[in-house]
């Protein structure tokens, strides 16, 4: 058996678009991501879910209906089940998501920023 560590920095560096999150590791029925984010998302949510947002580098805003959190990097959110948000970032950011396997990561909502939930790095 191959055992070797995943450094986020080389995957990351594969690939460039924005708000497409690659799957780099998988326990049980639990996705590890990988995304670029720069500029706004769309509100959506996970009614079944939470959702955690680990920012690598750069800063993350979340948005949410009735506050925001502000992410540095170093930093993490979980987004608990059902509630709406939107996350934004003024420059590139870089995040880690930790999610169940096959979530969506516009939720309900169909975007022109709704990516495959299944492309591995």
């Amino acid at each position: 058996m191959n055992y070797q560590s995943i450094n986020f920095e080389d995957k990351l560096a594969k690939f460039s678009e924005h708000w497409m999150p690659r799957i780099i590791a998988q326990m049980n029925d639990t996705h590890f991501k990988v995304v670029k984010v720069r500029g706004e998302f769309v509100w959506h949510d996970h009614p079944e879910t939470d959702e955690v947002f680990v920012v690598l580098k750069g800063r993350l805003e979340i948005q949410l209906r009735d506050g925001t959190v502000n992410l540095n990097e170093g930093e993490m959110y979980v987004v608990p089940k059902g509630v709406e948000h939107k996350p934004c970032a003024e420059e590139e950011c870089h995040i880690l998501l930790i999610e169940p396997a096959g979530l969506v990561n516009t939720g309900d909502v169909q975007s022109e920023l709704t990516a495959p939930s299944d492309i591995w790095i």
